[in-house]
């Protein structure tokens, strides 16, 4: 028995190795992104395999060069552009193959490069791509080499004529980039397209076509679809398929008693289709999905599994902060977490396809997205944009885009673009509207969720929205006419949704008083205030917002009376680096977002949290370190209760409740240094407290980490925030110590960042000024396991110190 059960455990030891090694050799995804050499300039025949470039700078990708850069007043792309410069680089990488892959099918994949990039291997051009959004492949097979022998791949990005893009689009190969080997028959790139066309609580069915490409053999396909916990719930086989070229394979489906994708369960299913001959796997390809069915209704709105839900949501561009715009699944992944934690339920990828890995997150945490495709046509919105490509690129551009995302559970509309020019056409030019016929045709043939454009103009001129051709109606702004009797009598009968909205201004911790006077930022929106005569700063209180926009206050309650309205879609989430609107130079960093660049909420994170979120909450603010007998206004954010009462050195300034559509309560009351306090009750019973104290000087830093504990694969990041505060422990509001960095062990500085709009210190420096008591310094991984030590001291203030782990 003892010897059986040993030749039992070998058996199984040598199927388990051989199927190992069969799914190895079936398809190879690899990390490409390390070891590459980089040039900024022009370097002449930097493509050619014998070119030297030892004395390149040696990187890893993902990389965005021109967030290392300084912020240049003179740069050419404005402050729009961030006023950090694009310029001209060179990439190369020198890699072998082992012999073994001789007869392999050989890939490289680029998530994204910004922009105009041309790839080499091995000084054979393989083709441009305009899109510094877009995700593309090219096949290397045919020029590599085995063995010994050296391949080199060269990238030249070109993002040296500017402006070409109304915000920081940074500059590089700033996504990832992969190296994908098959056999000679395998599932195309992103060959896999799952719908759902029956869901109920009972049972679901999922159709599966694939897409096979070959050279005339035949084949069985086997798809197998497993649930979250990597249990079989259904497979099928598809038997002697011939594929020649390109061939697809339908498989259709049951599945009982499905666990549906929501926001509040993001459940995913995977199907593993396997491609065999003889019995051997030759490709094997996995496909995440969720199983969900949706509605736009237009007079209840948005339904998510037979259940109504307002879409709560918000705009971002693809930068990170100081990370620019070089991907990082972690920064991406803190982003939604902060998005979460204020009760926002939908991302708009403004206004470009966006990083795979966005929408991977999106599908695992629970959002539900706007993937935006152009923020031009034809017509031009800077001098050297998209528009230049548009007739060449746009078709195959979008094709890719949904061809790549369709397939991602978290994507629910697809938007063609946002603001197009061609909206408010002159008499007689029907081109946008034949690019949207067009366009739509694409989108129709590839996949059936609705589409939509962002219209910043919304009068009856309209000639996209009159030409009835997208599933949904889009706003940018105009709030006041939002009432459904208003949409539905000029456009007809579909379902609407705000695809732009509110474009308040704010500084984080900065107020201007009163807090009821209203400051329309610049008077005229192609005014951009001087920064000479400017103070370059905006208010929190709510009072402040451009004149296409409004207050977060009026957007809302418009958005909550309604129920119509599917969703709404506020710009923005975060601070991007660009259009400082209402400032020029020396503002770089927008003023838009509810979070600043750094990621540090402002005030109105909270009503947002008041009024989407559950858990108890009250938020109290301003700060409280005024002038002696100054007018302060108080005003509180708060939920589940009936009342709030404000307190001053414990005397009651009197109780609070919101009254009608209130979203807020206020007191206007006199300054004196101390406490302030408020209380929010719910039947009389205290629900939750806040306490602001009057700080003193700054005498010491507080170091925050939202992880102690990160991985060392070289990309994790932990963000640490930094505070100046008094003896007591309070927060400085004020506070502009310059503080220094110095680390030490398995990690470096990433960048550091403090949220101020017109801060010019580089992103990658080993210090930082706080800005208003806080900055932030993100620390990443060197790919080696161990510890990390983050020291920061400033003149005058007590030093901190803290630990994080690297496993």
């Amino acid at each position: 028995m003892q010897i059986f059960r040993l030749s039992f455990s070998i058996t199984c030891l040598l199927i388990c190795l051989h199927t190992s090694l069969q799914a190895q050799t079936a398809r190879v995804r690899e990390d490409f992104d390390k070891n590459w050499t980089f040039y900024l300039g022009n370097a002449t025949h930097a493509e050619d395999a014998g070119f030297n470039d030892a004395s390149w700078r040696k990187l890893n990708l993902p990389h965005d060069w021109s967030i290392e850069l300084p912020f240049d007043s003179t740069s050419p792309t404005g402050t729009g552009g961030g006023a950090l410069r694009g310029g001209l680089g060179w990439y190369r990488k020198t890699f072998t193959l082992p012999v073994t892959d001789k007869g392999k099918i050989i890939f490289i994949d680029f998530d994204g490069v910004y922009c105009n990039s041309e790839v080499f291997i091995n000084g054979h051009s393989l083709g441009v791509r305009p899109n510094g959004y877009i995700s593309f492949r090219y096949d290397l097979t045919s020029y590599l080499k085995f063995g010994n022998e050296k391949n080199i791949i060269a990238v030249k990005v070109d993002n040296s004529r500017q402006p070409n893009s109304r915000w920081y689009s940074g500059s590089g190969i700033y996504r990832n980039v992969w190296l994908v080997k098959t056999n000679s028959t395998y599932v195309d790139n992103w060959g896999t397209y799952i719908t759902t066309p029956s869901v109920s609580a009972a049972s679901a069915r999922v159709n599966l076509t694939t897409t096979l490409s070959g050279t005339g053999e035949y084949c069985d396909v086997t798809t197998t679809i497993m649930n979250a916990a990597g249990k079989t719930v259904a497979s099928q086989t598809q038997k002697n398929l011939h594929v020649g070229a390109l061939q697809t394979s339908q498989q259709a489906f049951t599945i009982q008693a499905p666990v549906l994708w929501s926001l509040e369960n993001p459940y995913l299913y995977k199907a593993v289709t396997k491609v065999m001959t003889a019995g051997k796997v030759i490709d094997e390809y996995t496909t995440p999905f969720g199983i969900r069915s949706f509605q736009f209704d237009v007079n209840k709105g948005f339904f998510l599994n037979g259940k109504p839900l307002k879409i709560v949501g918000v705009c971002n561009h693809h930068d990170l902060g100081c990370l620019g715009t070089a991907i990082n699944t972690r920064a991406l992944e803190r982003q939604l977490q902060i998005m979460k934690g204020m009760g926002v339920n939908g991302i708009r990828t403004s206004h470009n396809p966006p990083a795979p890995e966005l929408l991977d997150l999106c599908d695992k945490m629970g959002f539900i997205v706007m993937d935006e495709a152009f923020d031009m046509w034809k017509r031009s919105k800077t001098k050297y944009d998209y528009s230049n490509d548009w007739d060449e690129w746009y078709k195959k551009d979008l094709k890719d885009q949904i061809l790549r995302d369709r397939n991602h559970p978290s994507v629910f509309i697809w938007s063609l673009g946002n603001e197009i020019p061609e909206q408010g056409a002159k008499q007689g030019d029907t081109s946008g509207t034949m690019y949207l016929r067009e366009m739509q045709q694409i989108v129709r043939s590839l996949d059936s969720r609705p589409t939509v454009t962002a219209n910043n103009h919304v009068g009856s001129g309209n000639q996209l929205l009159k030409s009835d051709i997208t599933d949904l109606i889009g706003y940018n702004y105009h709030h006041a006419d939002w009432h459904p009797d208003s949409v539905q009598k000029r456009w007809g009968n579909k379902p609407f949704i705000v695809t732009e909205s509110v474009s308040a201004l704010q500084t984080r911790g900065h107020y201007d008083m009163p807090s009821d006077s209203m400051r329309v930022w610049p008077k005229r929106w192609d005014l951009p205030i001087a920064g000479a005569n400017a103070d370059l700063t905006c208010s929190a209180y709510e009072n402040c917002f451009t004149p296409w926009g409004s207050s977060h206050l009026a957007s809302l309650r418009m958005f909550l009376k309604h129920e119509s309205i599917s969703g709404m879609f506020v710009w923005t989430g975060f601070d991007y680096i660009g259009e400082p609107t209402p400032y020029e130079w020396p503002a770089r960093s927008s003023y838009f977002g509810i979070v600043d660049l750094a990621g540090f909420p402002k005030d109105v994170y909270y009503l947002y949290q008041s009024l989407f979120t559950t858990q108890n909450m009250l938020h109290l603010f301003p700060h409280w370190n005024w002038k002696p007998g100054q007018t302060i206004d108080m005003w509180a954010y708060y939920n589940n209760a009936d009342e709030v009462e404000l307190f001053i050195n414990g005397k009651s300034q009197g109780v609070k409740r919101k009254e009608g559509d209130d979203l807020y309560v206020m007191w206007r009351v006199q300054y004196e240094p101390g406490k302030v306090e408020a209380v929010s009750r719910k039947n009389g019973k205290v629900i939750a407290t806040k306490v602001i104290n009057t700080a003193g000087a700054p005498a010491k830093i507080v170091l925050q980490a939202d992880r102690n504990l990160i991985q060392g694969n070289g990309k994790d990041l932990s963000f640490v925030t930094v505070k100046v505060v008094d003896a007591a422990g309070n927060l400085v509001p004020d506070a502009a110590n310059n503080i220094q960095f110095k680390i030490s062990g398995a990690g470096f500085i990433a960048g550091v960042d403090n949220g101020c709009e017109t801060s010019m210190e580089s992103f990658k420096a080993s210090e930082r000024k706080a800005f208003n008591g806080m900055c932030l310094a993100v620390i990443q991984s060197n790919g080696k396991p161990g510890a990390i030590k983050l020291q920061a001291q400033s003149t005058g203030l007590a030093p901190a110190s803290i630990d994080i782990n690297v496993k």
